[in-house]
């Protein structure tokens, strides 16, 4: 009975051995898991912070380009009323103003004729550049 119990000590003791051995193992593959997912924190992290730095100055960009947009149309409109005011005081640019709008409408060469009082040539002219088409 006594070399029972020291084989079954000696079984006892070889299975901690292993069951140990087996866990130090799981343990050292949880660690690399770990480590490499630590790794891809941290370099999502450095990602995160690449593209919220490329997103702020994007929005920088977009407000100078909304500033400088908002000069233009400033500048456009200022130009757009001086030359209206230009074509009130010339009669001959009303005149033709009144004929693009009427060709903007669909009329053709007869009407500018009559309604304008343009040359034949005039009037095809102005139907070339400014018609639909």
């Amino acid at each position: 009975m006594g070399d029972e119990i020291l084989i079954a000590a000696l079984v006892y003791v070889v299975a901690c051995l292993g069951l140990a051995f087996f866990q130090q193992k799981q343990t050292a593959k949880l660690k690399a898991k770990v480590d490499a997912l630590t790794l891809l924190v941290k370099e999502s992290d450095r990602q995160r912070e690449a593209v919220k730095r490329e997103l702020q100055e994007l929005r920088s960009g977009t407000i100078g380009v909304g500033k400088r947009m908002l000069e233009l149309e400033k500048k456009t409109s200022q130009q757009d009323a001086r030359l209206d005011e230009a074509n009130q005081q010339d009669p001959q640019a009303k005149l033709y103003t009144r004929a693009m709008k009427m060709v903007d409408l669909g009329a053709g060469v007869e009407e500018l004729i009559h309604e304008c009082e343009l040359p034949k040539a005039e009037a095809e002219l102005i139907i070339r550049l400014h018609g639909k088409g």
